[in-house]
């Protein structure tokens, strides 16, 4: 018996429908679950005419979650009194003032009255809850030398907080409070963060707690002025004064950076804000917990950002890792064999991308470990191993600026005119050296100066004229010289022109 074509289509259509109606809710149930997950949702803005203009993402639910992990921390000194005499308070009034007579009499015997220290011994600040049972990070310069510290939850609770420890060059402390089951954070990947990625922040700014901001990543890996060890997280999240030591949120409700600059002119905000990156948090926070200090790995190397221009002049294909200028006596890098003009480009098969990434890199490794650097040395690429020092037994590595006018030492002087150097080739029987007489043209424009002396023509040491010539005519048009200057080295990249 033969089905009619629209009977067929009859059945075909229910089953559909039907099969439709099985899939529905699962598909919506899962697509709920989905969103769910979700803490931060797109909100469309849409013109007149219903077109979108932009997506801008909607904090509210991961500050309903995660909110209550932050916590607002007031530190203090225990007050000094000083001890001042009414006496002498009441002779600062005139004698013809009426009050003075009236306020005599009133306390002829008055007791000496304590006041407290005028000095700024307050702190406020913010920090947030790692572990349930009451460890809290904060930064190091919100409870530095404070002796009374009190932490308030997002409920209104307080408690006395204990310092476990701090680390001054990173800026991370550790607290403790006596309290069980705690809300406590997500853990982020703060080298997942992408430039321009939303980020949100939650503190206390000039007291006003757990207030929201929000923005973007502008940068990663910044170095900053007397900070070696912290490759900072920049956003232009509004961060302000209390702020400090209160978490970065990633878009998924997960810590990734711990509020710890900003820059500004004024004091307030500026559109600048720095961040520590969680993962360097938490390994500060895991050695304070479990031997009270912190230690960081040692190569023993003075090195320096590579250039475009020293990048062609060593051949690389492009200006990465970490130029070594100097390497220190003793040091586990003399001990491993490192060498001056080294460019190290990767630890432990992690890319080096600038000079500030290296000093980093070896002090998350604990010393005493022994670690590979990739190492481009004269045109080939090399691994090195290196057993780390600890970075707190280093010694001063300045030294003091050379004594260029030595009268023991017989003088000789060359030019070069196709680079517009002049050197003085100096030498006394035990010791020769050169330096710099007068630059012009291309030595002029690599950087040299009046009183430099030059120590190598890439890695080959030279000390007179006949090894400066030879190994500046062996080294091709682009030359990395290495000059000491007042006591420091550096390399400068010198552009030979066409002969």
């Amino acid at each position: 018996m033969k089905t009619p074509r629209k009977t067929l289509a009859l059945i075909v259509a229910s089953l559909l429908a039907l099969n439709a109606c099985d899939w529905a809710p699962d598909d919506a149930a899962k697509k709920e679950q989905a969103a769910s997950s979700v803490l931060v949702q797109p909100i469309e803005a849409k013109t007149e005419s219903g077109t979108v203009s932009m997506l801008l993402p909607d904090f509210t639910k991961l500050v309903e979650q995660e909110g209550a992990t932050v916590v607002n921390i007031q530190a203090n000194k225990t007050p000094v009194a000083r001890v001042t005499n009414n006496e002498s308070d009441l002779n600062q009034l005139p004698d013809n003032d009426p009050f003075y007579e009236f306020f005599r009499r009133l306390v002829p015997n008055a007791p000496q009255i304590e006041q407290p220290d005028d000095d700024d011994d307050q702190s406020f600040g913010s920090g947030f809850i790692i572990s349930s049972d009451g460890y809290i990070l904060t930064n190091t310069h919100v409870v530095g030398g404070m002796s009374n510290i009190k932490v308030t939850l997002n409920d209104k609770r307080e408690y006395s907080a204990k310092l476990v420890g701090s680390d001054q060059q990173s800026d991370v402390a550790l607290l403790k409070i006596e309290a069980q089951d705690l809300p406590v954070v997500k853990i982020g990947n703060a080298k997942a963060l992408k430039t321009g990625e939303w980020v949100a922040a939650i503190g206390a700014p000039f007291g006003f707690d757990n207030s929201v901001t929000a923005g973007i990543v502008s940068a990663k890996g910044r170095s900053l002025p007397n900070e070696n060890y912290t490759p900072f997280i920049q956003t232009d999240v509004a961060i302000n004064p209390g702020n400090s030591g209160g978490p970065l949120f990633n878009l998924n409700g997960q810590v990734v950076g711990i509020n710890s600059q900003i820059y500004s002119r004024s004091g307030g905000f500026m559109g600048i804000s720095f961040a520590i990156p969680i993962d360097v948090a938490m390994n500060v926070a895991e050695q304070l917990k479990t031997t009270g200090k912190v230690q960081r790995g040692q190569l023993g190397v003075i090195i320096q950002e590579v250039s475009y221009d020293l990048a062609k002049s060593f051949g690389l294909d492009k200006p990465t890792g970490a130029l070594i200028a100097k390497v220190l006596p003793d040091s586990p890098a003399a001990k491993a064999g490192l060498q001056v003009g080294d460019i190290v480009r990767e630890v432990n098969g992690e890319e080096v991308r600038s000079s500030s990434d290296l000093p980093v890199m070896v002090g998350a490794i604990a010393p005493g470990k022994e670690i590979t650097l990739g190492v481009w040395r004269k045109g080939e690429k090399i691994e090195q191993k290196v057993q780390l020092g600890n970075a707190a037994d280093s010694n001063n590595a300045d030294a003091a600026p050379d004594d260029t006018t030595r009268s023991d030492m017989q003088s000789q002087r060359f030019t070069l005119d196709n680079i517009g150097l002049s050197l003085v080739a100096q030498s006394n029987g035990n010791e020769k050296r050169l330096l710099v007489a007068q630059v012009e043209g291309a030595a002029a424009q690599a950087g040299l100066k009046r009183g430099d002396r030059i120590l190598a023509v890439g890695q080959v040491a030279v000390d007179d004229e006949t090894s400066f010539r030879n190994a500046l005519n062996s080294a091709g048009s682009n030359v990395p010289l290495l000059v000491e200057r007042q006591g420091n080295t550096l390399f400068l990249a010198l552009s030979r022109p066409a002969q």
